[in-house]
């Protein structure tokens, strides 16, 4: 049984614009995905899906065989997303309480939102920063706070939404080192972006969108070579018949 299934899956907007057409997808437990396709593509409107910020016009998303809509409070605590703008994401007054704010509103114990919040902290390395106020972070910070409080949820999938987008080289690499860590203590991973060159080394499958619809799902390897079709630009290495290596090597 597949983690996550999409079947049919349409959504319209309220405009009449159709962001989303057919998509059936499977994703397995553990894998690491990346999802790639030019702005306007369908990316998000794909994911906002998974945990029911939107929900679809035909079709149906389920997690673990139960749909979405019929668990959206566990749908939410199973996938946390990250978002772009990860000020958006950041409500608390310290770095300590934006982490405590989703434990507490599951009406958790005192003692468990602390362990959840501290854990948290720790595993994204802020546990330093905990007293300070989000707007004094860096913007590689922030995106690792967006992060820290998504894990005191304890997701079992974790999406990232374009999460390079305007950082500069320190926080690229601090932000990509906090994705491979999450997988590699077994989440599953999403990432989103039109640029694979930082993210793709890493990926056990790459899924491209154009226009609402997947058109190509595989093997990085084996698909990194024709992606520029979508509008996606192909990394360096690949132009000159080399494998892309780890920005963290």
């Amino acid at each position: 049984m597949p983690f996550i299934k999409l079947e049919n899956l349409q959504h319209c907007f309220a405009d009449g614009t159709i962001g989303l057409k057919n998509i059936n997808l499977n994703i397995q437990r553990g894998e690491f995905v990346i999802l790639a396709g030019a702005n306007g593509s369908g990316k998000t409107t794909l994911l906002r899906h998974l945990n029911g910020l939107l929900f679809p016009t035909k079709g149906n998303v389920l997690i673990d065989d139960v749909p979405v809509k019929q668990d959206l409070i566990r749908a939410r605590q199973v996938v946390g997303m990250v978002f772009q703008d990860a000020d958006s994401q950041i409500i608390g007054e310290t770095v300590y309480d934006d982490v405590a704010f989703g434990p507490e509103n599951l009406n958790l114990p005192k003692n468990e939102v602390q362990k959840r919040v501290i854990k948290a902290l720790k595993d994204v390395g802020l546990e330093k920063l905990a007293d300070v106020r989000p707007l004094q972070l860096s913007g590689g910070e922030k995106r690792r706070l967006a992060v820290a409080g998504i894990l005191a949820m304890e997701p079992e999938l974790i999406i990232f939404d374009e999460p390079f987008s305007n950082l500069d080289y320190p926080g690229i690499v601090q932000v990509l080192k906090q994705i491979i860590d999450l997988h590699h203590s077994d989440h599953t991973i999403i990432v989103t972006t039109h640029d694979l060159e930082k993210i793709i080394a890493h990926a056990d499958r790459l899924i491209v969108m154009e226009d609402g619809r997947i058109v190509s799902d595989g093997l990085p390897d084996q698909l990194i070579d024709k992606v520029e079709q979508f509008g996606i630009r192909m990394p360096c290495a690949v132009r000159f018949g080399k494998k892309v290596d780890s920005w963290l090597n």
